[in-house]
């Protein structure tokens, strides 16, 4: 045998060597990098202790990623499992606690690279819907890996609509047992995590039958393989699925129940409790069950999605400043291919995109946190709200960070394609998101549902308490609109009040002509059902463009709170105008419909927009700004 071949690895000394053209463009200071990275951590405390924790994984020989590219599936499996048991032997030895920032950064610096993701959704499914006694019980036992355990939604036949869930759980007061059944091939469990080679337990969400009375959607604490050998349990068939486009460290597997029992204190009462007799007492809403899902996709845009989309802007934008290609005028040297507009137009708006979704998903987090214990609770005031907005964000980020990410990858072009450039992955992985957790297109269309109630709650007498009592993120939809956009001048557009209110104009219209063309249908005699079916499409272009203006709001509010960093507030300003003005352009013709832009005024957007781009290429804020979410992903 000859000498082993060298594999270009991720590994190699040079590979972490900065090019000379990157550090020229890093050379010209436009604002503080660095207060920008705290800015985005939320604080100088938490990038130092995110930096610690990176440190630590990084100069550990069980997190190497030199072979990630290079593994089998099984392979892949086995080093996630390793690698996930070794960071909490770490955080044991090091005192991090169970919610700590240190787990947070731990689990996100090894994103992508880790197994048993769904134990930690059980975990705050658990927190979420069981009661403190079932949390006393359950929430050590997981937390210490006596038990593994998955959360099991989605089925062969359905997946996000709750009510068409097959599986069934009957409750057996003879026994005080509930009966978990899949009675059809399509009720089979199907995708769920860490359920194809791990997990012990399932948390299972079954059609509840109690007393002969079907109750909706319940959560049942379900064992699945023997603690002792890890063999099947009678009644239980389970399995992995085989290999998909990514996620190749999960074992997302299948699930067939027959006719397994368990204990009536193993249904999560936090929200609904049937008594020994068989008596249902329903304590929540039937959106309860939702909560799960909010708390997971909240949890997974900052953790998940949209690190993808900014590790793809970093990698592609780098690549830009490194590559030279052709020239610009005879004679001179080959351009860097960030020179060209065309390049620009590619990564500028996914750079913008990144810290847009970024600050809208920080705001997301805060209501969150200022909803769950008032949800725990049983205040659901504010949980249609938030499932609204939740599932607003999901579907627009995903959508968009596929989108962007695949466009990063393009942008770099041959190199791209190499799996060593780290943008497949990147792209494969955000390419799910756009179905686990909500597939968006239902995710949008719940929203429109939202927002037609709540227009058809606008129109009632101005000034009334059902007017007044609207959702604060549907406000809008009773201020006071303008007919046409004053701006006059290209630079006008550079206003956010202007793009504000342009983006709130075009939601309410397009809110508006959804419901009429909802109540026409309905009055022309198609009953509620029929008229919606036959609306979708306009509601999900109202709910679309609902989401860019809460999305283009949220940037201006961030921005508004930079007073005290006037060289940060201006660079990301800039980055804010062109996400209001790339999301103008594109959708140019809901904003000339009713003439609120002109066609010359779409021109001078147009032109804000070109500017822009050279502005930020000028002054080297794109590189700036990718080097802090350089630092902010690493």
């Amino acid at each position: 045998m000859g000498s082993p071949v060298h594999r270009v690895s991720m590994g190699d000394p040079w590979s972490r060597q900065v090019h000379p053209d990157i550090g020229s463009e890093r050379s010209t200071q436009s604002f503080d990098v660095e207060r920008l990275t705290n800015i985005l951590d939320g604080g100088a405390q938490n990038t130092a202790v995110r930096r610690k924790v990176e440190n630590i994984i990084y100069s550990d020989p069980v997190f190497s990623a030199t072979d990630k590219y290079f593994m089998s599936q099984n392979e892949r499996y086995e080093a996630g499992v390793q690698k996930t048991f070794h960071i909490q032997m770490i955080a044991q030895r090091l005192g991090w606690l169970e919610d700590s920032r240190e787990l947070y950064y731990a689990a996100r610096t090894c994103s992508g690279d880790l197994a048993l993701n769904l134990h930690h959704v059980f975990l705050r499914a658990l927190k979420s819907l069981g009661s403190e006694e079932q949390i006393a019980k359950w929430a050590p036992l997981g937390s210490t890996y006596q038990i593994i355990a998955t959360y099991a939604q989605t089925e062969l036949g359905h997946g996000t609509y709750l009510q068409g869930l097959e599986t069934e759980a009957t409750y057996d007061a003879d026994t005080q047992e509930f009966v978990l059944h899949s009675p059809t091939i399509t009720a089979m469990k199907w995708w769920p995590g860490d359920l194809g080679r791990s997990a012990t337990h399932a948390l299972v969400q079954a059609q509840m039958i109690c007393s002969g009375v079907r109750r909706g959607m319940h959560a049942f604490i379900v064992p699945i393989r023997s603690l002792q050998d890890h063999s099947p349990l009678p009644g239980i068939t389970v399995g992995d699925i085989g290999p998909k486009m990514d996620f190749e460290q999960t074992d997302n597997g299948f699930l067939r129940l027959d006719h397994v029992r368990v204990p009536r204190e193993n249904m999560l009462s936090r929200f609904a409790q049937v008594l020994p007799d068989g008596t249902y007492i329903k304590l929540g809403t039937a959106q309860s069950n939702y909560l799960p899902m909010v708390v997971t996709r909240v949890e997974l845009l900052l953790g998940e999605i949209i690190p993808l989309l900014q590790k793809a802007c970093v990698i592609a934008i780098r690549y830009s400043v490194r590559r030279r290609q052709s020239r610009l005028r005879p004679g001179d040297p080959e351009a860097k291919i960030l020179d060209y507009q065309t390049q620009q137009q590619k990564l500028f708006p996914q750079l913008a995109m990144a810290y847009a979704f970024h600050f809208l998903a920080t705001n997301l987090l805060e209501f969150f946190n200022h909803s769950y214990n008032a949800i725990l609770n049983r205040d659901f005031s504010l949980l249609s709200e938030l499932h609204a907005l939740s599932s607003g964000a999901k579907a627009m980020i995903t959508d968009f960070c596929t989108q962007g990410a695949e466009l990063c990858r393009r942008a770099c072009g041959g190199h791209g394609y190499s799996k060593l450039s780290g943008l497949p992955s990147l792209v494969t992985r955000v390419t799910a998101s756009c179905t686990y957790e909500g597939e968006n297109t239902v995710l949008y269309l719940q929203v429109a549902r939202f927002l037609v109630k709540n227009y058809l709650q606008s129109q009632v007498s101005p000034g009334s308490t059902s007017q007044r009592s609207l959702p604060q993120s549907v406000a809008y939809l009773t201020a006071p609109d303008l007919a046409r956009c004053p701006a006059r001048r290209a630079a006008d557009f550079l206003h956010p009040e202007v793009y504000t209110r342009a983006w709130a104009h075009v939601a309410v219209r397009l809110i508006k002509d959804s419901v009429h063309h909802l109540q026409t249908l309905q009055q022309s005699g198609a009953d509620q059902y029929e008229a919606w079916n036959q609306t979708t499409v306009i509601h999900l272009q109202a709910a679309k463009a609902h989401c860019y203006y809460v999305c283009v709001k949220s940037f201006t509010e961030a921005l508004e709170k930079l007073e005290n960093e006037p060289a940060i507030q201006q660079a990301l300003k800039r980055l804010c105008d062109l996400y209001a003005l790339h999301g103008i352009l594109s959708n140019a013709g809901d904003f000339l419909h009713d003439g609120f832009l002109s066609g010359a005024q779409v021109d001078l957007v147009r032109t804000a927009y070109l500017d822009l781009l050279r502005l930020i290429s000028s002054k080297t804020l794109l590189e700036k700004a990718a080097t802090a979410l350089e630092r902010f992903t690493r």
